[in-house]
């Protein structure tokens, strides 16, 4: 009888163990979903993708073509992630639609290009010279930033430096009277037939046939601060899945990805 009663106790023990194993495997199999732009961010998180899943990651991306709904949807809880922005974007966003979202980690720089089919260098804008920026203010502040190093435009000081994004307002000197065209950033490369240049995110540009390194009269440096990163909700930030995601981003597997496909148009930032 005391026999029969162990074996009944150790039986619920196992299968108490049973449950409990079922249970974390199916926590283990969430499927974590990340927010991307299509083109090199897109590319990237198909090898990042992989080696997540190796180290039992499920990832499933999604992808949006443009850079309102990817926070958006993060902060309605519709994703889990996104990866498509640099810091003063998602500062600015935060500022103004009060998202409760922070950076978990770096993941590669993409040097912001001006483009021309018109022109050879910016050395040869004419008078009156149309030049498309993008519309969102984080990166017309860096279109608006690469003018003045390229020395087309200057900025009131302090304008476009610490959380200060400039605007066409901004613009103190001006000495060809260039028209700054603000679109939005989706839009800039098929802007290239109707303006003189265009400063133009190297996501779109690759997106439309145009090579950085080639291509751009006028190339961002890139030790820019505008690296990009993956975000994630602030109550999210110490999850374990978290840092296995971010793990996975800043793995050898991605860093080699990142320098043999885009060949110094996107550089790894870690």
């Amino acid at each position: 009888m005391q026999r029969r009663n162990i074996l009944k106790a150790l039986s619920a023990v196992i299968a108490g163990a049973a449950i409990v194993t079922s249970f974390d495997a199916h926590a283990d199999e969430k499927v974590i979903k990340v927010g991307t732009i299509g083109g090199p961010d897109a590319q990237i998180w198909e090898v990042v993708t992989k080696v997540a899943k190796r180290e039992g990651l499920n990832v499933k991306v999604v992808e949006f073509n443009d850079y309102v709904q990817p926070n958006a949807a993060l902060d309605a809880g519709d994703l889990d992630a996104n990866s498509f922005q640099h810091q003063p974007y998602l500062d600015s966003q935060i500022k103004q639609r009060g998202y409760k979202i922070v950076n978990a980690g770096l993941t590669y720089i993409s040097p912001l290009g001006i483009y021309s089919k018109k022109l050879k260098s910016l050395k040869d804008l004419p008078q009156g010279a149309k030049v498309a920026v993008p519309n969102d203010p984080s990166n017309e502040n860096r279109a608006l930033l690469l003018l003045q190093t390229q020395g087309v435009i200057k900025l009131k000081v302090g304008a476009g430096t610490n959380g200060n994004n400039a605007t066409a307002l901004d613009v103190a000197e001006n000495p060809k009277k260039i028209k700054l065209v603000e679109l939005d950033a989706a839009q800039l490369p098929r802007s290239l037939a109707d303006v003189d240049a265009a400063a133009i995110n190297t996501n779109f540009a690759l997106a439309a046939g145009l090579q950085p390194t080639k291509d751009a009269i006028a190339l961002e440096d890139i030790r820019s601060p505008y690296a990009n990163l993956i975000a994630v909700r602030t109550q999210d930030k110490d999850k374990p899945w978290v840092k296995k995601l971010v793990a996975a981003y800043q793995s050898e597997d991605v860093r080699q990805f990142i320098k043999t496909q885009f060949k110094g148009s996107v550089v790894p930032s870690f």
